[in-house]
């Protein structure tokens, strides 16, 4: 299975969290073993709060789901440091190999970015080159998320 597929995600699992979820009600989310390409037992109590931050490289690829957000942000940033974060994850933490991490990334990381998230972006009110090193923008999120929580708060 292709996880880098939006096909693989529960997106509709997620629409129907988030809807509840903006009704003031708590959900149950799956936890998933990533060793193991598999939903464990056990689930997640999520509580709705003013604000509720969706985030994942393929969520603005389900019209559903990006009406159900307010601001929609796309975190750009370069293809080797994509690539470094994610071998590094997967290897520190699920347990895979160099090899098999470079092989899933050019059969099907890569393409699926292509095909799927870098198109995606035009989708986002707001786009933020660099990653997580373009402090104005994060501080600029930050004041924004603050605002929001505070409207939808009251």
């Amino acid at each position: 299975m292709n996880y880098d597929h939006p096909d693989s995600l529960e997106t509709d699992l997620l629409v129907r969290h988030l809807e509840v979820l903006r009704t003031g009600q708590p959900v149950e989310i799956p936890t998933y073993d990533f060793t193991r390409y598999a939903r464990r037992a056990a689930t997640e109590t999520v509580h709705p709060r003013a604000a509720i931050i969706v985030e994942g490289i393929l969520i603005f690829t389900d019209p559903a789901l990006r009406a159900l957000m307010d601001v929609k942000v796309f975190v750009d940033t370069d293809d080797d440091t994509r690539f470094i974060r994610r071998l590094r994850r997967d290897v520190a933490e699920r347990g895979r190999t160099m090899d098999s991490v470079i092989e899933q990334y050019q059969t099907t990381v890569k393409p699926m970015h292509l095909e799927f998230v870098e198109p995606s972006k035009r989708y986002a009110d707001i786009i933020v080159p660099r990653g997580g090193h373009n402090e104005v923008a994060i501080d600029m999120l930050l004041t924004m998320i603050r605002s929001l929580a505070t409207v939808h708060a009251g």
